[in-house]
């Protein structure tokens, strides 16, 4: 059962609206037998609603199954402390959230002439989730998120170039006021500018630093989606069959976590009930584990991870990544550019597309530079990153301390939920860049 209130405000071309909003309840009722899944959802929260779902589902399998049973519910389980929320964002005018993407476009205008365009949005979304099955389990989760996002366009003649920068969190409106507002639409609108000076990036295999953050894209679109058990059970990831080998460098471990403090990915139960954890997946570079749903965990014989994810009621439960990173280590990310004499470096990356069976991925670059001579120099445009996943993660051969997280919307199987994607700064030690230089 769903109970879901949502705001969401856009600025573009100065003019603010309400682009979402409002109040959504519904309930559904998921039925396993055998093999087969069988689902309905009802947009009434109520007893005739909540009948009409279960005889939807009851229908569909009581040739083949018969018989009935009467579960009994333990106490109502919840963690309501697990992502504080200071400030509901319920509480606050939307007049005083409409000032912060104002704030945040006159930031973005006013960091130079070339700026061209900036859309800032803010949203919050307060979910509360009522989950029971026949194990006996009943279990309530309330779920706050905030976020404050920002693209900026800049034109110079003919080149146009586009900086993005979000923040966002299982949190209340504490994690964004003007400040912050206009510190990410700033940041956004400096790289939008820099880009402008870019030149042609330069094509071949060198090595290729990540930047702290946004890096972590990489991971979560080559590594993570491969890790998801309905990839595994399908054959249809290059991790299948592959626990207890090598698949990175000695130096690399990577988790998922659900339960990162006030994570944007982050929520105390997941969408079957089951408490969100932190999972170790690679460590020191051999593979330990994948992310499990329920489902998926009783037709392996493994535990289930708390990745059972869903998008909405109307959605069935899915293995998805929640925050999903490498873990940090023990350099600098100084060190890590002055030990490469020649290289490029990948502040942020723009979309891209991977092939879970093989491991095969291409990816666009939205801010990428030139390293020289043990420096950060020429801002580069046009480049791409080739490669395959597991090689990639076999050639890490640094890892610095800066470890940040950075917030998305992942898609899979047409649904949507939030995640986070992180790692500190490291180096790749070869790796295909494709351009037009």
């Amino acid at each position: 059962m769903e109970d879901r209130d949502s705001l969401g405000l856009r600025l573009e071309d100065g003019r603010v609206e309400q682009t979402s909003g409002g109040r959504e309840v519904g309930a559904a009722v998921r039925l396993l037998s055998g093999e087969h899944t069988y689902y309905a959802y009802s947009d009434a929260l109520d007893e005739a609603g909540m009948a009409a779902a279960a005889d939807a589902v009851a229908a569909a399998v009581r040739a083949g199954d018969g018989g009935s049973a009467v579960i009994d519910l333990g106490p109502v389980r919840s963690d309501p402390g697990r992502h504080a929320v200071q400030v509901p964002p319920e509480t606050v005018a939307i007049a005083r959230k409409a000032q912060l993407v104002r704030a945040g476009n006159e930031a973005a205008r006013a960091a130079g002439g070339e700026i061209v365009q900036a859309i800032v949005g803010y949203g919050d979304t307060r979910q509360k989730v009522l989950i029971a099955n026949s194990l006996g389990d009943l279990v309530y989760d309330d779920r706050t998120r905030t976020r404050f996002t920002a693209q900026v366009v800049a034109r110079r003649g003919d080149v146009i170039q586009t900086g993005h920068e979000a923040v966002g969190g299982s949190a209340g409106f504490e994690l964004v006021d003007e400040a912050t507002a206009r510190v990410v639409a700033t940041t956004a609108a400096e790289k939008a500018l820099t880009m402008l000076d870019s030149r042609p990036a330069p094509v071949g295999a060198m090595p290729v630093v990540m930047a702290n953050g946004f890096g972590g894209t990489l991971f979560h679109e080559a590594c993570g989606h491969g890790l998801e058990a309905d990839a595994i059970a399908k054959g249809a990831s290059i991790y299948a069959g592959k626990l207890g080998e090598v698949v990175a460098a000695p130096i690399v471990s990577a988790y998922d976590d659900g339960s990162l403090p006030n994570g944007w990915g982050s929520q105390a139960f997941d969408d079957e009930g089951v408490p969100t954890q932190k999972t170790l997946v690679i460590e020191d570079g051999r593979l330990t584990g994948y992310l499990y749903d329920r489902l998926r965990a009783r037709e392996a014989g493994a535990t289930p991870t708390g990745n059972g994810r869903r998008q909405s009621f109307r959605h069935v439960p899915i293995p998805r990544m929640t925050t999903t990173y490498v873990a940090p280590g023990d350099a600098t990310a100084a060190d890590i550019i002055a030990a490469t004499p020649r290289g490029f470096y990948a502040k942020s990356l723009a979309g891209g597309q991977v092939e879970p069976a093989s491991g095969n991925f291409v990816f666009g670059v939205a801010e990428g530079y030139l390293i020289e001579n043990g420096r950060i120099t020429s801002p580069l445009r046009g480049a791409t990153l080739v490669g395959n996943g597991i090689d990639i993660l076999m050639r890490i051969d640094m890892i610095a301390a800066d470890f940040d997280v950075k917030t998305g919307v992942c898609g899979k199987d047409g649904q949507g939920v939030p995640v986070g994607t992180g790692q500190a700064t490291l180096r790749i030690a070869e790796m295909t860049v494709g351009g037009t230089g």
